[in-house]
């Protein structure tokens, strides 16, 4: 590594679009690099819907992108940009159109991922390349950028700007005399939701054993709100149902002030973790090594070996580093009574 590696770029520019859950792990990189290069600007090229949970973020520039805009969304992009050159780029996303978006972006060092984790056009962009990583956690593959610019300690600070009416907003929702429990239930992807039989059969011994208050949470679209009226008509309990009424930062609020969340691999996960509440992760579909709770591994039930075997015919160790098993029928490995254990360490452990 040479020295020119470390030298305090006057600009930095990333360039992470989503989802929510991989730009909550930006954060304590962009708090590393401000804390290595307080003087550096720092510009973040973000996705919309991920800049409403991190506007307001010190010391940093958002450009957002709207990728649903198509061609537009990129003429936008250039047009936001237009002047600026970058001392170093880093190149944290590896999708085809990340790939072709970020080549709109002017900077003398370009650095992505090693050749192994690159793809999809990914070294036709970049110039530099970070040292490949074995089997790590998105969070540490992140934090690589910041350790190959020559940070030496890493600022593990996942704080998020949030205004008194967010912070009232959840007090709002929250019962101070009960345990609160968050169900977020909802992933970007339906095969790695868990049934709404079991959810409802969950909820039903929260209520019943703990006497706790059960908040659902889920995103505004049908589909999100949809499911989760499906797991509260199925409950014998009450529930309170918030799904679509919450702002992102409302819910970063929410889950900090819960005592309890449970999400499959998703966005709410990892904020959770962000806040310090426990959070456990129903995983089956993914590796929560390489893509669970960052905070709160133990409380993670983990069914990936599982369906490794049963839809893969290979097992954990033999797969590929990342791969998926989002088959039907993998969520249903998961148990009611696999997810009671983690309820009960989680109240023993994280009182």
């Amino acid at each position: 590594m040479t020295t020119n590696h470390h030298k305090q770029p006057s600009s930095i520019c990333i360039f992470r679009l989503s989802a929510i859950g991989d730009a909550t792990h930006v954060v304590p990189v962009v708090k590393t690099l401000q804390h290595q290069f307080p003087k550096t600007k720092i510009t973040w090229v973000i996705g919309k819907i991920e800049h409403k949970l991190l506007q307001g973020l010190p010391g940093v520039d958002f450009v957002v992108f709207d990728k649903s805009a198509g061609w537009q969304g990129i003429k936008d992009l250039r047009k936001s940009l237009q002047g600026q050159k970058f001392d170093v780029l880093l190149q944290m996303q590896l999708s085809f159109r990340a790939n072709l978006v970020s080549w709109f972006i002017k900077a003398e060092r370009r650095i992505g991922f090693d050749k192994i984790r690159g793809k999809e056009g990914h070294g036709l962009v970049v110039n530099e390349r970070i040292p490949y990583l074995k089997n790590c956690h998105v969070l540490d593959g992140f934090m690589q950028f910041a350790e190959y610019l020559g940070c030496q300690q890493r600022i593990m600070d996942w704080q998020i700007p949030v205004s008194d009416a967010d912070q009232n907003f959840a007090e709002s929702v929250l019962q101070t005399d009960r345990k609160n429990i968050v169900i977020s239930p909802c992933s970007s992807h339906e095969l790695r939701n868990w049934s709404v039989e079991k959810y409802s059969q969950l909820i039903d011994w929260l209520l019943g054993t703990l006497d706790a208050h059960v908040v659902l949470t889920a995103g505004p679209s049908a589909t999100e709100q949809g499911f989760v009226s499906a797991i509260e008509t199925a409950c014998q309990s009450e529930v309170t149902n918030i799904a679509g009424k919450d702002t992102l930062k409302q819910l970063l609020c929410l889950l900090k002030q819960a005592d309890l969340v449970i999400s499959p691999d998703s966005g709410p996960l990892h904020m959770a973790g962000s806040v310090g509440t426990p959070v456990i992760g129903l995983l089956a579909a993914s590796n929560y090594k390489r893509s669970g709770s960052y905070q709160f591994p133990e409380l993670t039930v983990d069914k990936y070996p599982e369906a490794c075997e049963q839809f893969l015919n290979k097992s954990v160790d033999e797969v590929k580093w990342g791969t998926k098993t989002e088959f039907p029928g993998a969520m249903d490995l998961i148990s009611v009574d696999d997810v009671k254990a983690k309820v009960k360490l989680a109240f023993t452990k994280h009182k």
